[in-house]
Order: structure tokens, then sequence, then C-alpha cells
């Protein structure tokens, strides 16, 4: 298990990624990480990922309730809890404004189509939650019905929220399905996107079941040498 620095110096590090990558912009976006069954780290409210520290971060419970008073958590935390309620195999949630992913909610897009054999063996399919008020228990209550059977989701007009087995999983993640989008709307600029057909997602399926693609990250991204 993580100690309580290593997990706030991995949290900063991801942030930071984030950041870099332009998946957000100045203070949007929250990264979360269970250190226990019912005890969870989140970055604070109204605070940049490209300026954060290890001291900014919050402590919360899984029933919300604010454990460190020295940092108010994102307003997003609702969201986050369903998550990791509903999802025991989650440690990590990272909630960004990807801007492609974004767009294609924006336009009544969608990435749920089979398109990409890659994305197919990752994600299986990425749907759209419905729209819902941002910072607000809507947000949690729009992914209710998804959370379970997918490990990332659009937001209608808000983003995006990925998670995983870990800080490295739930990046990946988010890092794969804003390329993905790039891709995509890049395809719909020449034509209309060609979907895989039955029998290709048939052999995608026995190729998932064999290996292990998509089902593990080996944390090592954000651990510094």
């Amino acid at each position: 298990m993580k100690t309580d620095w290593e997990t706030r110096r991995d949290i900063v590090a991801c942030a930071r990624q984030v950041y870099e990558k332009g998946i957000v912009a100045a203070t949007d976006g929250n990264i979360s990480y269970r250190m226990m069954t019912d005890r969870i780290m989140i970055t604070p409210a109204g605070k940049s990922f490209g300026n954060l520290s290890t001291d900014d971060l919050a402590y919360v419970d899984i029933d919300g309730n604010i454990l460190t008073f020295e940092q108010k958590p994102s307003s997003e935390l609702p969201m986050h809890l369903e998550i990791y309620r509903q999802r025991p195999d989650v440690n990590a949630v990272i909630h960004a404004h990807p801007p492609f992913a974004t767009a294609l909610t924006l336009t009544g897009n969608s990435l749920s189509d089979p398109i990409l054999p890659e994305v197919v063996m990752m994600f299986g399919e990425i749907p759209t939650a419905p729209y819902a008020t941002p910072s607000t228990q809507e947000s949690a209550e729009s992914i209710r019905h998804l959370i379970k059977d997918h490990d990332a989701i659009l937001l209608d007009h808000h983003g995006a929220v990925t998670y995983g087995s870990s800080l490295d999983d739930a990046y990946l993640k988010m890092e794969k399905l804003e390329h993905t989008a790039k891709t995509i709307l890049a395809a719909k600029t020449l034509g209309t996107p060609k979907i895989l057909d039955g029998d290709q997602l048939n052999k995608l399926k026995e190729l998932k079941n064999k290996s292990s693609y998509g089902k593990h990250i080996v944390e090592s991204l954000f651990t510094a040498n």
C-alpha cells in the first residue's frame, strides 16, 4: 500500500501530465485516489493542475465527509464517490475536459461506435452520459447506470471521466479517449468512418479474452526513479 506522501506525489505528477497534455485548462479537472476502502484523497477546488502541490490535496471518507479542513475537495466529489461505491476494483478516478472529446458531445457525436480495434479492446464501448449540471449531485446521477460496465464515459457538454486500478491506468485511459476523439474527428472530415463488422468484433473479443490487453497497466508513469 502506498504511503500518504507517495500518493500525494503521484497525484501531483498525474495532474501535471494531464495539464501539460492540454487535457485540462485553468482550474478544470479533478483527480482522486482510494487510500483505503473508505478513505479518498482528491484534488482541491479552484486550483490549477499546472501548479498543484502535495499540500493542496484533500481527504474525505466514502460518504463525502471532509477529514482534513485545510483544503476544500473538488466540487465534483459526488461523481468520484459514486464510482468508488460501485466499483471496488477502482482505485483512481480522473475527470477532465479533453477538448476533442468534449467537442464531440457538443455536436451530438459520440465514441460509442466500434471503429478502432484498439479502442474496442481497451474499452469496449465509450458511452455518453446525459447532460448534468456540473459540480452538483446530478453529475453522479447521470453516470450511475454506466459505471459498472464501462471504464471511460463522455459527459455531455462536460468532458469525460475515466477510472482504473491505478493512477497510471486512469490516466492512460483518458489519454487514449482523447486520441480516439481526435482520430474520429479527423476521419469525419474525410468522410464517414467505417464501423467494424460482426466477424471483426468477434475476433477482437476472442483476442481480448486470451490476452491482458487493457486489463493491467504497470504503475510506473508517476513514480519517481
